[in-house]
């Protein structure tokens, strides 16, 4: 019965996956802290400073900010090939004029209709989790057009309905 369970949803995926990664995370702080607080700090002595001088440590180097920023994946933004076979010789008629081809004028509808195919799944995964931070997911983007499209049907049939009232009562 595979056709009874729920699809997995991808954002409490996500969510456990990053509780995993926060767990491994902490567990390796905790073991570079243990090490760190057993290895004894080696005394130094500088024979530059007069004997009463405190050694001052050096100031540590300020750190970048973080940021949450998404990393994006460079994409290969070279024109298209175009098909060898849609030029060919075989396309022409003896006057030079283009032949009149019924299966790519079929191919060429059906692709104007279909969905773009996606040239980077991971952004696109991202997006309909709403992996990425300020923007909202797509399926709730999706339920608000098609809410916003229902209740302009619905105001357009009650306008309809409006005007075919008033032409039967004055006829």
């Amino acid at each position: 019965m595979a056709f009874l369970k729920k699809k997995p949803d991808p954002i409490t995926d996500r969510a456990r996956d990053l509780n995993q990664e926060l767990a491994a995370l902490a567990s390796e702080i905790q073991k570079l802290d243990a090490q760190i607080q057993r290895a004894p700090t080696p005394k130094l002595r500088s024979t530059a400073l007069p004997q009463g001088a405190a050694a001052m440590p050096p100031p540590e180097p300020p750190q970048a900010p973080v940021t949450h920023e998404p990393v994006f994946e460079k994409i290969n933004q070279e024109p298209l090939q175009s098909r060898p076979d849609s030029e060919s010789p075989e396309h022409f008629n003896e006057l030079g004029v283009r032949k009149y081809d019924l299966p790519a004028l079929w191919s060429r509808l059906r692709n104007h209709f279909r969905r773009p195919t996606s040239s980077n799944p991971r952004l696109v995964n991202y997006l309909a989790a709403g992996g990425v931070h300020g923007l909202r997911p797509m399926r709730y983007e999706r339920r608000v057009a098609r809410n916003r499209f229902i209740l302009l049907v619905i105001v357009l049939f009650l306008i309809l309905l409006g005007v075919i009232s008033l032409l039967v009562k004055n006829h």
